[in-house]
């Protein structure tokens, strides 16, 4: 009895991870290719984009200056950020806005030379990550879209797994290795589930790092998780004192004053405040390479007092807790940056794999359907019996190709 419930049960999981895998398998190979693509982006352009970089000097600009420039160039445009990474990167500014421009100005940061402004919204990288996050869909649509195929994917990953488990010892060496001599059929069976498996121990941490950021219900639980039971502080941007007189230079004074406590060697970066109310918030991180020490500094854009937060995005601390750690990571983890290029080349071929597994999949349930109308059981004249020998048939047929499979 206990031997027919784990059959009905592995049975009713291969039925899911099939139809679930057919309904979301575009969509996946989409993500995942994308994916695969963006992880080395910044190598990527770090080789092809030689506006990027400049000569370092003794002396640069103060970032109001920086902005004036770059206002310059795109007077009707929004201008949002000013970014400064080390001394032999330009420095570059940031439009976007609700209308849909997207721009960077590459300035030369000791000169205030002009290098190059780009429209983001024609970049290659800029297409595959909006492909990667919403399919290029307007609205929520596409997002909304991704979130649940992704969801599904981790569902078929883990089925995978209780599916491509072996029952007997015999089996098991098979299950490791692809039998690259066999029929191309039984070579497909190896790549889908061979390589889903070893895949699929990275690509969870992919797709859970992903849905994190589609699902708050996620975010919270793997806090919860995290902390032992502690709930996620809510986030809330501290507000500037609208009563109060304006200082002078207020943007330059709070860049200063974070350079002065962050140290030299940081790559930093401002936001401009954009209503009355907005504080000035200046972010500083040893480094482009990963993400989780990011610091954020808030300051009063009128008395440049500094704006104490309760939410996660305040200052680094080494001391911070594993759930406050494993949240700032999360980008990382979820490019693989987290273990340097190791984790990076891991994420690139899971992420390589988990785009081809809709392929094979889908090449596996055609093959099957090939196979149970080209051997259906017919009368003397050629018509089909009754439905249900045709099940029996085409349940027949499924064992007798995993017994060929597993031989």
């Amino acid at each position: 009895m206990a031997g027919k419930r784990k059959n009905t049960f592995r049975s009713i999981i291969g039925k899911l991870h099939l139809w679930l895998g057919l309904a979301s398998g575009l969509v996946v190979f989409i993500v995942a290719i994308t994916g695969c693509i963006y992880v080395f982006q910044h190598e990527i352009q770090e080789l092809t984009q030689p506006w990027r970089f400049v000569t370092p000097q003794e002396v640069s600009l103060a970032p109001s200056e920086l902005l004036d420039i770059a206002r310059t160039e795109l007077p009707d445009k929004q201008l949002q950020r000013l970014y400064v990474e080390d001394p032999g990167h330009a420095a570059y500014a940031l439009f976007y806005g609700e209308d849909g421009h997207y721009y960077s100005v590459f300035i030369n940061q000791y000169t205030g030379d002009v290098i190059k402004v780009k429209n983001l919204r024609r970049d290659f990288f800029t297409i595959i990550l909006y492909l990667h996050i919403s399919l290029l869909l307007p609205g929520d649509i596409g997002t909304d879209i991704i979130s649940y195929a992704s969801l599904i994917f981790l569902f078929m990953m883990i089925s995978g797994i209780i599916m491509w488990w072996p029952k007997s010892i015999a089996a098991r060496k098979q299950r490791f290795s692809i039998k690259w001599t066999a029929r191309w059929r039984r070579v497909n069976y190896d790549l889908h589930n061979v390589l889903g498996f070893y895949m699929s121990w990275v690509a969870i941490f992919i797709v859970i790092t992903g849905l994190v950021w589609a699902f708050k219900w996620m975010e919270t639980s793997v806090y919860w998780v995290a902390s032992g039971g502690e709930s996620l502080p809510e986030y809330a941007r501290p507000a500037s004192d609208t009563r109060a007189s304006a200082t002078s230079d207020p943007i330059d004074k709070a860049w200063y004053k974070v350079r002065q406590e962050a140290g030299p060697d940081m790559a930093m970066a401002i936001f401009v405040p954009q209503r009355p109310a907005d504080p000035i918030t200046v972010m500083a991180n040893p480094g482009m390479e990963t993400y989780y020490q990011l610091s954020y500094y808030y300051f009063d854009r009128n008395t440049l007092e500094e704006l104490p937060v309760n939410h996660l995005r305040g200052k680094y601390s080494d001391d911070a807790s594993i759930a406050e750690k494993l949240n700032r990571m999360n980008y990382d983890i979820h490019t693989g940056a987290i273990l340097g290029l190791p984790g990076k080349l891991m994420a690139f071929f899971a992420s390589l794999l988990a785009a081809s597994l809709p392929i094979t999949g889908f090449m596996l349930w055609l093959g099957r359907r090939k196979k149970a109308k080209k051997t259906l059981p017919e009368n003397r004249r050629g018509r089909i019996r009754t439905m249900r020998q045709v099940k029996t048939h085409s349940e027949k047929v499924k064992r007798t190709e995993l017994l060929e499979a597993e031989a």
